[in-house]
């Protein structure tokens, strides 16, 4: 492969506004493909996800590591490579062998990730990366098909639908569309919906944006605490950094008791991140912001067009993943960027020192 320049992807403070979504050289690019275009071609009304971003997003690009930070990495990524086994949870049980499914995930990015949400400790993030790979094979992530989790989004209590203005993910929840008993598999949808939010991700971004909706019509309906608890565990132990901002709206007042009681379980960095009911449009351009959100997209869920659709966009752009990964030699610590479709990002092509493309 050439080492033409790219944009770099191991920053840790990030330049608004730098790349623009058209720059990028996708597969979605090289299509041709419309803007605004939907998996199946639906306009009005919308059924089925946006393939790209609009053409008014732009990721931020990445401002190059410090040598501290460089050397941080280094180490950890010389940890995480030695690694042929994985602990279980269960005391006195066998280890687990490193899979290839383990190696693609240590991506370079994740490695960063955990860095920056352990304060560049060294020795924490490896151990919480080491816990997260346990987390992903006990938690069963790959046994959680489009199949098993169908029934939980069959109202469409989840949208994963368009991107924010920094070509994040848009993942719509909508718990006033709650159609299950409360159980752990309600947690499970959400995991589920935030491993496809990340495959859905362009090349150069690591981040979601999550809009939640809890409308009027919810009333004194909450989720317990020990749910909440739960998914705040999760986010922030095995998904660190990837909350890019969520925007809430419509909140009644027994929502407002709830954040007040999960509100000390929630890091500072997270919390910085939580907006309430501001006008949507100055984060999520209107052609890609659903009109029950103040945007122009006429959106309606139908579980049979939207569901496959979805899962079958996602799938594709996960084995491209796949195939780029092991095209690139199966590397621990390999570019996310280049794993996306970006040209010319291989773990390879980053140099060492300042962290700029070669």
């Amino acid at each position: 492969m050439s080492a033409a320049p790219i944009p770099p992807t191991d920053g840790l403070v990030r330049e608004k506004g730098s790349i623009n979504i058209h720059d990028l050289h996708t597969s979605a690019a090289k299509l041709s493909i419309a803007e605004n275009a939907t998996v199946d071609g639906s306009t009005d009304p919308v059924k089925t996800p946006f393939v790209k971003p609009s053409s008014t997003s732009q990721i931020p690009t990445a401002v190059a590591l410090t040598a501290d930070q460089k050397a941080k990495y280094d180490k950890v990524l010389t940890t995480v490579s030695s690694w042929t086994t994985k602990p279980s949870s269960t005391p006195n049980s066998p280890t687990i062998p490193i899979t290839d499914s383990d190696r693609m995930w240590l991506t370079r990015e994740c490695l960063l990730r955990f860095l920056r949400a352990t304060r560049w400790s060294v020795d924490e993030a490896s151990k919480r990366l080491l816990a997260t790979l346990t987390w992903r094979h006990e938690y069963g992530l790959e046994s959680h098909t489009p199949e098993y989790i169908s029934p939980e989004n069959a109202t469409g209590k989840q949208v994963l639908l368009g991107y924010d203005i920094g070509g994040r993910p848009c993942l719509y929840l909508n718990p006033a569309r709650q159609n299950t008993e409360r159980s752990n598999k309600q947690v499970e949808h959400l995991v589920f919906m935030l491993e496809r939010t990340i495959d859905l991700m362009p090349p150069g971004q690591e981040m979601l944006a999550l809009l939640i909706n809890f409308d009027k019509k919810m009333g004194g309906d909450r989720p317990p605490l020990w749910q909440g608890k739960m998914v705040l565990n999760i986010l922030q132990s095995h998904y660190p950094e990837r909350l890019g901002r969520a925007l809430v709206i419509n909140i009644p007042w027994v929502v407002w008791t709830f954040f007040k009681l999960i509100n000390p379980f929630i890091d500072p960095m997270t919390r910085e991140k939580l907006k309430f009911d501001q006008d949507l449009r100055q984060f999520v351009p209107p052609a890609q912001l659903l009109k029950t959100h103040g945007g122009d997209v006429n959106f309606t869920y139908d579980h049979e067009a939207y569901w496959p659709a979805l899962n079958e966009l996602a799938a594709k752009k996960k084995a491209a993943m796949v195939e780029r990964w092991v095209n690139g030699g199966k590397k621990i610590g390999e570019s996310e960027y280049y794993l996306r479709g970006g040209d010319d990002g291989t773990a390879a092509n980053v140099a060492d020192g300042d962290g700029q493309a070669s």
